[in-house]
Parts: C-alpha cells; structure tokens; sequence
C-alpha cells in the first residue's frame, strides 16, 4: 500500500473542532441542512466537518463562527497546549464533559434554562439543579 493509499484517521485536533461545531449548532437548534444551506453546502459536507473526517479552513471556521455566532475561539475552548500535546495526540480527550455537552438531554436543558427570561426565575431554577445535584448521591434509589 502506497503513502497515498494508505488510510489514515481524523487528526484529533479536527474531531474536537467538529464536535464543538456539532454542540454549538445543536444548542442553536439548527439542523445539519440548515447550516450547511446557510454555508453554501451540503449537509453532508458538514457531517465530515463534524466527525473530524474533513478539516475546516481557516475561512470557513470564521464564516461558521459568525453563522453560529461564537468567537473562532469557541472552537478551540478546552484545547490548551497541554490537551492538544498529551490527551487529543494519544487519541483521548476528556469525554465525560464532551459527551455531556452533546446529549440531547443536556442541549435541551440548556435551550431551555435560557429561555427563561426572568433573571430572578433564572436563578432560582439554577438553585434548584444544584441542590438537586448535590442530594444526588443520597437517593440514587429514588
């Protein structure tokens, strides 16, 4: 098998940026089609970015950072120097708080939460969650 035959993996620095692509325009509620129809693409062109399969340029990370609103730095949140040299160069990255960050359930809290246009209501609902979350371990049974 030739150099150019050869297959290789999604660089993990591509799949960290495709899965904050992926959490961000979830949050946003916007459809794969939607971003890519916004983009000039096809969904599955965004469904590569995504996965990490296809890297994003330069200019299209800063067209997608105005689509979706967001800093290009938003991308790149989480990805110092220590996680882009160790964790994402092994393979690994920390995948409890990205998985987290893309469970419906955990979209739909947050698509919610901030929909809650009163900021007293707000808080209290924040209150709520952590003392809900902090009795957690008491009455798993429950």
């Amino acid at each position: 098998m030739t150099k150019a035959q050869k297959k290789t993996s999604p660089n993990p620095v591509d799949i960290y940026v495709g899965s904050r692509l992926r959490l961000r325009r979830s949050l946003l509620g916007l459809s794969q089609e939607k971003l890519a129809d916004a983009l000039g693409l096809t969904f599955q062109q965004v469904q590569k970015y995504e996965r990490g399969s296809n890297r994003v340029s330069a200019s299209r990370l800063y067209e997608l950072s105005k689509i979706l609103e967001v800093p290009v730095s938003f991308f790149f949140e989480e990805l110092d120097s220590t996680t882009a040299g160790n964790k994402v160069a092994e393979g690994q990255s920390d995948t409890w708080s990205v998985n987290l960050l893309e469970k419906k359930e955990t979209i739909d809290l947050v698509r919610n939460y901030y929909k809650i246009k009163n900021l007293a209501a707000r808080k209290k609902v924040m209150e709520l969650i952590k003392t809900l979350g902090s009795i957690h371990g008491e009455n798993d049974g429950e």
